[in-house]
């Protein structure tokens, strides 16, 4: 379960985006087995509203809660532990190591978090990566694959850990309808075999009756106080 609370966050000079451009949340809650689309034009704050779930950013004000633990009161290697445990992430720049092959990119989390031995987790990677159509590129460096196969390499790696949480950022932006829907699939499986939650970025408005909700970025940015009671 993810929970923010009067959350407002603004950007200093410097950051991604202009100097107080932030976002602004009273409420809001995603319950466990709950599919929820985050829809906006770009650079409207969706991904800095998926950083703040994940406690990546810290808010300004407020409190964001992940199982019922606010992040705000842990250190930064508290939550990273959270994140590796609990989140699986899909970054819109996919984030894969390129000094790793595609299966150690896809075990890395479950190896930095201490789950599972080496045979199990290859073979999980394996498994997902079957999945994904990717089985065949394991051993290849990032570098050597395609925006696509980087793509699904980075949601193989997000679902590694069995995570109660999946926050995804465009994760099907660079693939074609057929693989967009079968990634879909891969994606949502969690909700229903492990009553874990999905927030989703995406641009796709065709995707969007997968979802139980759909929250506009428009309810979220640009106020001084916060506003949008969107749970």
């Amino acid at each position: 379960m993810i929970e923010l609370e009067e959350v407002t966050f603004r950007y200093a000079p410097g950051g991604p985006h202009d100097a107080g451009f932030g976002i602004s949340v009273k409420r809001m809650r995603i319950g466990p087995g709950e599919r929820v689309a985050i829809v906006g034009p770009s650079g409207s704050g969706k991904t800095t509203l998926l950083h703040l779930m994940a406690g990546i950013l810290p808010p300004d004000t407020g409190t964001v809660r992940l199982g019922g633990q606010a992040l705000g009161e842990r250190s930064d290697a508290q939550r990273r532990r959270l994140r590796l445990s609990h989140i699986g992430m899909v970054f819109q720049e996919f984030e894969l190591l390129e000094y790793l092959s595609a299966r150690d990119n896809i075990t890395l989390p479950a190896r930095l978090a201490g789950v599972g031995s080496r045979a199990l987790l290859h073979e999980r990677a394996l498994s997902l990566a079957r999945i994904a159509g990717v089985d065949h590129v394991l051993h290849r460096k990032p570098r050597q694959l395609s925006q696509g196969e980087r793509q699904r390499i980075a949601i193989c790696r997000a679902l590694s850990t069995h995570p109660t949480v999946l926050l995804c950022d465009e994760p099907t932006g660079n693939l074609d309808p057929a693989s967009t829907h079968a990634i879909l699939n891969m994606l949502t499986d969690p909700v229903s075999t492990q009553h874990a939650c999905v927030v989703m970025v995406t641009h796709n408005h065709q995707l969007l009756d997968r979802f139980d909700r759909v929250i506009d970025s428009a309810s979220f940015t640009g106020a001084s106080t916060p506003q949008g009671d969107t749970a």
